[in-house]
């Protein structure tokens, strides 16, 4: 056995022998010093504590009157006259980054990941005493969306415009900028933006359909009224708002959203026309043709796939509508087997040398997150049914499949070359200086004197200080292809944090949280910490 193999395997650094004297070393040999190494203790992340401060995040990015309960407390109230210019109440919502644009097609696939966790990991995020949290993230999102969606053939899709918004550095408290209100409906479509939030509804209808079944209800209104908007007035929706497309265009089209959402409903409903429209398109609108290798805001078709692959499992399917989920099965296999480098070479996801799954420099963070969210639920499926992986390196098990998922979620937490935690907020050393208006000027309840579009940059942006209120939960976008990472306020493509970077992640905190519970049931010495 290598002894530096070993010492890296169990994290330790040779400093940890330095009080052992020469001569007993030299007594013992090599032996021993191994053995020591196997029997110190081995130290795991408190994924607990990650899921509690990745909830505190949302109530941080809440746009809007805050309640009562607001436990963010450098945070205040604003927006409260969004929509106003239109006629329309739009107060609420999630601004999506370090800005304060509110943008419906992130804020919808925020929401409809939070659900998804939810529906997935319910027991788990009850375990861990954050269910009420999970459900008041979800449902800050979803009251937005019903006030978002006039009448059946309206969604209002953004309320601000980066290119103003992004001219100054204020807080939300203070905002001078533009709060113009976008909207798509029959001569403006927007198919991606009406599937998305149909998405988000439908699953959030599954949410709350024990716990607030009139509200779920509501939702589940909401959610078929956008669905046929979206299918029978078809088009991109940055086409209808062109001022998204420097921001969130809409690059992959609409038909992976109109087939994610009329999946969606299916699981909410029951109703045979949603399977029967994403068995009838899944060709025409690429849902068992494109084999992606990413799973984001933009692009859902892996997230799709693996939906349809769990519907297949239910064994009840057959004749064509079995031969087509098959093929949504394999679709997503191969999304699968390329995050763990088990397709043939051209074909798998890029990892950092250290590990780190890495699909684009800009905010790369947010496919891992979603990664190891299909990842994980993935593993929970073949492990029900006690099967594994075909992929072209050969099989895999439901446990490996974890054990890759827990690896990126461990390199988020601080398990990486630069032995930084990439959650802000969570262990000893984490991103101070946030690329995030709110976080890094001085909070408005402790100084209410307004602050300018521009003096915010004069005064704050440029300080090499950390910043005064920390964005706990966050998950900014993470280091660069060689793991390298620079916490700069202005460098935003690493330091920038996303809602739809940790919504994913709420639920794969919950499931590896209840492993940790079993496995310190079983070994009272295993330490929880946040180190690497």
């Amino acid at each position: 056995m290598d002894m530096e193999e070993e010492k890296k395997k169990l994290h330790i650094s040779t400093t940890k022998f330095s009080k052992i004297p020469n001569h007993f070393l030299a007594q013992c040999g090599l032996f021993l010093l191994i053995q020591i190494s196997i029997f110190i203790k081995v130290e795991a992340f408190n994924y607990g504590d990650a899921l509690t401060k990745s909830l505190l995040y949302f109530e941080s990015q809440r746009s809007g009157r805050l309640p009562y309960n607001q436990r963010v407390t450098w945070r205040d109230h604003s927006g409260l006259t969004d929509g106003l210019e239109q006629g329309v109440d739009l107060v609420g919502g999630y601004y999506d980054a370090g800005d304060h644009v509110k943008f419906g097609l992130p804020m919808a696939f925020t929401v409809t990941m939070l659900s998804w966790g939810v529906i997935e990991f319910r027991p788990q995020i009850a375990a861990g005493g954050e269910l009420r949290h999970a459900m008041e993230a979800i449902k800050w999102g979803t009251d937005y969306f019903i006030k978002a969606h006039t009448s059946p053939n309206v969604l209002w899709a953004e309320v601000g415009d980066g290119d103003t918004d992004h001219y100054c550095w204020q807080r939300p408290e203070d905002m001078t900028t533009s709060r113009q209100a976008y909207k798509i409906d029959e001569n403006n479509p927007g198919s991606d933006l009406a599937g998305e939030t149909a998405a988000a509804m439908a699953a959030a209808s599954i949410v709350f359909k024990s716990t607030n079944p009139h509200y779920s209800h509501l939702l589940l209104q909401h959610a078929q009224q956008l669905f046929e908007f979206g299918d029978e007035y078809r088009g991109k929706y940055d086409g209808s708002v062109v001022v998204v497309k420097s921001y969130y265009a809409s690059v992959s089209g609409y038909m992976d959203e109109l087939l994610w959402a009329a999946l969606w409903l299916y699981k909410a409903t029951d109703n045979e026309d949603y399977f029967k429209y994403v068995i009838d398109k899944a060709h025409c609108f690429g849902g068992t043709g494109w084999a992606i290798t990413e799973f984001s805001w933009d692009v859902k078709y892996a997230g799709l796939q693996l939906l349809a692959t769990k519907l297949l499992m239910e064994e009840k399917y057959r004749d064509h509508a079995r031969s087509v989920l098959e093929q949504y099965r394999l679709k997503a296999e191969y999304y699968i087997c390329s995050c763990l480098n088990k397709n043939n070479v051209s074909n798998n996801v890029e990892r950092t040398p250290g590990g780190l799954l890495y699909v684009r420099q800009w905010n790369n963070m947010q496919y891992v997150s979603t990664a190891s969210f299909l990842l994980t639920v993935y593993s929970d499926l073949l492990k029900g049914l006690n099967q594994k992986l075909s992929c072209h390196a050969g099989m895999v098990g439901p446990d490996e499949i974890l054990h890759f998922a827990k690896s990126q979620v461990d390199y988020i937490l601080g398990s990486n070359p630069m032995n930084m935690s990439y959650l802000v907020g969570f262990g000893p050393n984490y991103p101070k200086r946030v690329h995030h208006r709110g976080a890094s000027i001085v909070s408005f309840r402790e100084n209410k004197g307004f602050i300018g579009c521009t003096q915010g940059y004069d005064n704050w942006y440029g300080q090499d200080e950390a910043n005064p209120n920390v964005l706990v939960g966050a998950l900014v976008g993470g280091p660069d292809c060689q793991d390298n990472f620079g916490d700069q306020r202005d460098n935003y493509m690493q330091t920038e944090a996303c809602t739809y970077n940790t919504a994913p992640l709420v639920g794969v905190f919950a499931k590896l949280s209840q492993l940790e519970d079993q496995k310190l049931g079983n070994d009272p010495n295993l330490d929880l910490v946040a180190s690497y």
